[in-house]
């Protein structure tokens, strides 16, 4: 799925992975998105890339990360 030789970096991949999954409604609002850790194992990369991605998704306001309980899909 991440095409680390192209020449998209490879956060804003996970980005657009995640942001198709809310858009497609296989994310819903208020639901919990997996976290850093198991995102990392699954892409494959690390979590300071996790991190970077979901940066991205925040400054969008598509997701929310609450303190202590994780991140989640922000309210449309």
């Amino acid at each position: 799925m991440i095409d680390r030789s192209g020449p998209v970096p490879p956060y804003l991949q996970l980005a657009a992975i995640i942001r198709g999954r809310v858009q497609r409604g296989e994310l819903r609002p208020g639901e919990r998105l997996p976290s850093i850790l198991s995102l990392s194992g699954e892409y494959g990369m690390s979590q300071v890339t996790v991190k970077k991605a979901l940066r991205v998704l925040r400054d969008e306001g598509l997701i929310e990360g609450v303190a202590g309980y994780g991140t989640f899909v922000a309210a449309r």
